[in-house]
């Protein structure tokens, strides 16, 4: 049995190589790839590795090596149609019925294959030869050079009716193939074919492989269309190509990072400053498309004008990811300023210019979440409701249950921010004077107006800065601090590093403590928390100020416990608070509402924080109370 490529194709794209491996072996992730013992030998260290991004698995230890089909294959002890069914069965694909035309249509595309490359060579020749002045002209006065005009084969289609036809003809090129790959245009009326391509610079539209399918031409003189596409094809599918892809996977794949632009020259101006970049061939990206894309990246940016077509087709590519979501795949949108595009963009401020921007891309919740409040107000509960009801109507396209959840978690908190700031200023009043009584007890760290995880941050800091300017403490406090939670990857990798430390040396004084600290790599996470000039607990001075190292031994335990205790407090309120939540998003109802806003005002107000403690601060010389 045969099948087309196409078929082949989707198969693949389909499919997450990681996904049907590791229901079979496990796997561990290793950087931006995974590992394992391998399945088709005998061995204990790993030697095993899938690559998502690149499409494969290999084994360096006995040369095992393909895709998804591969494996099956290898694995199940299928052959290669018994796989392909299998695979086509799971991903809800229809085997294609094959026959003696379903044979030849895919001899056909060998042939258009051939036809297409002899185009692009023909294309690029023109350039170079004299008819194409003009066209590399062109390209140079756009900041083009040579290399990348080599790369990229851009080409020159001339300004006559018949010099590819002939041209090809002369290569024994039929008039038939060439009018079925796209390049001759049939008119109507009987007359003859004639180039579908002339007076326009050339852009070979290229598979994955770099093979050249389809061709799109600008226009160097006055006329319309601008920019002209090969039509459909048996090899080319406007909505399953994405332009430039074969020169931006080894970049992508390197970097992780991949911009999705709307126009040839801007997909090629990226390319040329350093970005691996695609682009959709002027439509909104396809479902195919965004599976492309995240084969090669996690998280590809997609690059929008800022005007309104601009904000159209971002909202379009929001909407047809949404289903397609799946745990770390997902999409970040940029807007470029009014009336630029990347490459313009590029010549007027430079690569750091653009590369800032792709560092400041909005997630995809983010720009849905515009998408749905923006200019919208939500100062009655009905307006919120409103709101409230085409977020849930969102979220609930996502067909992974697992980010629904999360979507319609982080909807419900932003929604609550908004409708938080149309609260009566009674309980804005309510909240500061309990934030300033919680400053007269011990562990006051909470800014005024932070969120619950802001409330987290701070106290982590706080606690982890109390054992470092005071390692005396260890001998009493090490079982709570080692249990204690903490999000911080930095702040818990210097955790571990102080117990450490503390264990195999204990009674350290302070400077031995950091001294340990600094030759183990924490020099700049101990010179933010206590080095010379560290400033970010300067706001805690008249709060906590048991962190600092001049605070009595027994003020410092005795504040560093109550701290913990507040902490323990506000992530068991937090755990409610997911629960609520939770099971609001199950079943809306008003004790279910009653009881979210409740625990989220306990959080934001620190209710049960207050605390004074008789001799707290007397031995560290401070007035009672302060």
């Amino acid at each position: 049995m045969g099948f087309s490529p196409d078929f082949l194709d989707e198969i693949r794209a389909r499919h997450s190589l990681a996904e049907v491996i590791g229901r079979k072996v496990r796997l561990t992730k290793r950087g931006r790839e995974y590992v394992a013992v391998c399945p088709f030998h005998n061995e204990k260290t790993p030697s095993f590795t899938v690559s998502e991004e690149k499409g494969f698995f290999h084994c360096f230890g006995c040369g095992a090596h393909g895709d998804v089909i591969g494996f099956v294959m290898r694995f199940d002890n299928l052959s290669f149609p018994e796989a392909v069914e299998r695979l086509a069965a799971d991903a809800g694909l229809p085997i294609p019925v094959t026959s003696p035309e379903e044979r030849a249509r895919a001899k056909e595309q060998v042939s258009i294959y051939t036809v297409t490359e002899a185009a692009s060579s023909w294309f690029e020749k023109q350039l170079r030869a004299a008819a194409g002045k003009e066209a590399l002209g062109y390209l140079h006065d756009r900041g083009i050079d040579d290399e990348t005009i080599a790369r990229f084969r851009l080409g020159y289609a001339p300004d006559a009716r018949q010099a590819l036809k002939e041209g090809l003809k002369a290569g024994d090129y039929s008039e038939s193939l060439m009018i079925t790959a796209g390049l001759l245009v049939v008119p109507e009326d009987g007359r003859a074919s004639y180039d579908r391509f002339r007076g326009r610079v050339i852009f070979p539209i290229t598979d994955r492989r770099g093979r050249p399918i389809a061709f799109g031409g600008r226009l160097l003189g006055e006329g319309q269309p601008k920019y002209l596409n090969s039509p459909e094809t048996p090899l080319f599918h406007k909505g399953r190509v994405l332009y430039g892809l074969a020169n931006a996977l080894k970049s992508a794949r390197e970097t992780g990072a991949l911009a999705v632009a709307e126009g040839y020259m801007d997909v090629i101006a990226l390319n040329r400053a350093g970005f691996a970049a695609v682009g959709p061939l002027g439509t909104a990206l396809t479902e195919f498309q965004i599976r492309e894309l995240w084969r090669v990246v996690a998280e590809p940016v997609l690059c929008f004008d800022g005007d309104a077509a601009g904000m159209r087709a971002q909202a379009r590519a929001a909407e047809r990811a949404l289903p397609l979501l799946q745990p770390g795949q997902s999409l970040k949108f940029v807007n470029l300023p009014k009336g630029e595009d990347p490459d313009s963009l590029i010549v007027k401020r430079g690569p750091k210019a653009f590369a800032e921007m792709l560092d400041g891309a909005k997630p995809l919740a983010e720009v849905l979440w515009r998408m749905e409040t923006a200019g919208k107000p939500v100062d009655t509960p009905e307006r919120r409701a409103s709101i409230d009801r085409r977020l849930d109507d969102r979220a609930s396209q996502i067909a992974d249950r697992t980010v629904q959840n999360y979507y319609r978690r982080y909807f419900r908190s932003r929604l609550w921010e908004a409708f938080s700031d149309y609260q009566p200023a009674l309980r804005r009043r309510r909240g500061a004077r309990r934030g300033l009584r919680s400053g007269a007890g011990i562990g006051g760290a909470d800014r005024l107006g932070q969120g619950a995880e802001g409330q987290a941050g701070h106290r982590e800091t706080v606690l982890v800065a109390t054992v470092l300017n005071h390692p005396g403490l260890i001998g009493e406090i090490a079982e709570d601090f080692a249990a204690m939670a903490i999000e911080d990857p930095e702040l818990d990798s210097l955790r571990q590093a102080i117990l450490e430390v503390s264990a195999v040396d204990p009674g350290l004084d302070v400077e031995a403590l950091r001294l340990h600290l600094t030759q183990r790599g924490f020099s700049h996470t101990v010179d933010r928390l206590a080095g010379p000039g560290a400033d970010v607990l300067d706001w805690f001075s008249n709060l906590d100020w048991f962190s600092n190292p001049d605070a009595a031994p027994e003020d410092a335990l005795l504040g560093w416990r109550h701290l913990l205790a507040r902490h323990q407090r506000l992530y068991a309120l937090m755990a409610e608070l997911k629960a609520a939540e939770e099971a609001l998003g199950r079943s809306m109802t008003e004790e279910g509402w009653a009881r979210f806003e409740a625990l989220k005002r306990m959080i934001d107000e620190g209710e049960g924080d207050e605390a004074e403690i008789e001799g707290y601060g007397v031995a560290s010389g401070r007035p009672q109370g302060l």
